[in-house]
């Protein structure tokens, strides 16, 4: 067991059976009372995030996660299998785990997949990847009811808003985090 004088940013604790990321944390010492530890905590899981107060020097329960760089090397039905470019290990994740990150899956990309006693928690995907539109509608240049942008598919069947003048066959720069358009690729 851990005390509260352990908790760093981005280490993990076990509450309650869940894991949680420690985004920040601060050690208060009022002059008043005792001193406590303030944080501010993510789900590993479900993303949420909670504001949570602990006495100085109380227990806590710190889970190892380990980060490891993968390539991916396809989806074989039942989920995503990846290899660990340390051992070539395959790894095969749950489709559940890889969520929205498989909106920007290409085969052969690398990708960090943090893992707890052997089971993937989630992927961390690069800020940006660069995919190439399959189709999209001609742009009509005087159309300017939809902002200017039109719906447009990229090579892994994700739809995207891009600007009127993209055509089909274009490689264009995505943000993972949002799914938006960031440019051309040149």
């Amino acid at each position: 067991m851990a005390s509260t004088a352990d908790i760093k940013n981005g280490v993990v604790l076990s509450i309650d059976g869940q894991l949680w990321s420690v985004i920040e944390f601060q050690h208060v010492k009022p002059g008043k009372g005792g001193a406590f530890v303030r944080t501010k905590l993510k789900n590993v899981v479900s993303g949420k995030t909670v504001d949570r107060t602990y006495n100085a020097g109380a227990k806590i329960e710190i889970e190892n996660v380990d980060r490891r760089d993968f390539q991916y090397l396809y989806n074989d039905g039942d989920g995503f299998v990846f290899m660990d470019v340390a051992d070539y290990d395959q790894l095969t994740v749950p489709a559940a785990t890889v969520g929205d990150a498989a909106n920007f899956l290409l085969e052969n990309q690398m990708v960090t997949i943090a893992l707890n006693n052997g089971t993937p928690l989630y992927l961390d995907l690069p800020a940006s990847v660069i995919l190439e539109v399959t189709y999209t509608e001609p742009g009509l240049q005087g159309d300017r009811t939809s902002a200017g942008t039109k719906p447009a598919t990229v090579e892994t069947g994700y739809e995207i808003q891009v600007p009127l003048f993209l055509e089909t066959g274009t490689k264009i720069k995505v943000d993972t985090r949002t799914g938006e358009y960031l440019g051309r690729e040149k």
